[in-house]
């Protein structure tokens, strides 16, 4: 299979590199608009005929708009021949308790743009009642059980399979929070990057999934209760742990 991966940060891409430790790097990849990319593959004994397994990691920026444009950029200029197989939009994000505590994971069965549609005074209205669009992206629904599965078959990590939502300003109150949840009432995680990375992938016809792991509560911001590095490390051991995907097959 061959997978990119978009980070928001560099720290964020940092973990998942860390993580694929059964792969072996093959450096950085400079791409128009000085985006890099990490290439790594596995070189094991196959058949001339079997695809090596490639996960590429990208630090693509903050936003839903930034994250876009790196994953259109990195999948318009794939080296490979066919490209890309999967596409992962990976970070850190808020949880939404009790769904995902602090250092669990969120794998999404739905990416949502939370905030794209209308405010009127019956109250929020999505795009596509407005007949403007989508805001919703589905990953495939085998992968992804998958995924939860293979990562709640660990002693240490934990996941939740639910929507993880984009939005463009980090909710910071309890009234933000409820509004959110009272809309998405599923919803485990928040971040900024899924719904542009989705977006992107869907215009290449190549399929998405995202990946939060949790680094602090939805709702009022309170610096002091973020957990930043346990977060980090769970993204890496996410990555470690889905290597065996990640090898398959495309």
């Amino acid at each position: 299979m061959r997978v990119l991966v978009v980070t928001a940060v560099v720290a964020e891409a940092d973990s998942v590199v860390a993580g694929l430790a059964r792969f072996a790097g093959l450096g950085v990849r400079e791409m128009t608009g000085g985006y890099e990319i990490r290439g790594h593959a596995q070189y094991a004994p196959r058949p001339s005929s079997v695809q090596i397994p490639v996960v590429d990691v990208l630090a693509g920026g903050i936003g839903p708009t930034a994250a876009a444009v790196a994953t259109a950029t990195a999948l318009a200029s794939s080296p490979y021949d066919p490209p890309y197989d999967l596409v992962i939009s990976a970070g850190v994000g808020g949880g939404f308790p009790p769904h995902a505590p602090l250092g669990s994971l969120v794998v999404a069965d739905a990416i949502i743009a939370a905030e794209l549609g209308a405010d009127t005074p019956d109250g929020y209205v999505p795009i596509e009642k407005l007949g403007f669009g989508r805001s919703v992206h589905r990953p495939p629904a085998e992968l992804t059980g998958r995924m939860a599965k293979i990562l709640n078959a660990d002693p240490v990590t934990s996941a939740v399979l639910a929507p993880v939502l984009t939005v463009s300003t980090v909710t910071g109150t309890a009234a933000g929070a409820a509004r959110l949840t009272a809309r998405h009432p599923r919803a485990a995680a928040e971040a900024m990057e899924g719904f542009g990375v989705a977006e992107a992938a869907a215009v290449h016809s190549v399929p998405c999934a995202e990946i939060r792991a949790i680094s602090n509560a939805v709702g009022p911001r309170n610096r002091a209760d973020w957990r930043i590095g346990q977060a980090l490390d769970s993204l890496r051991s996410a990555f470690t742990l889905l290597t065996p995907v990640f090898e398959e097959p495309s």
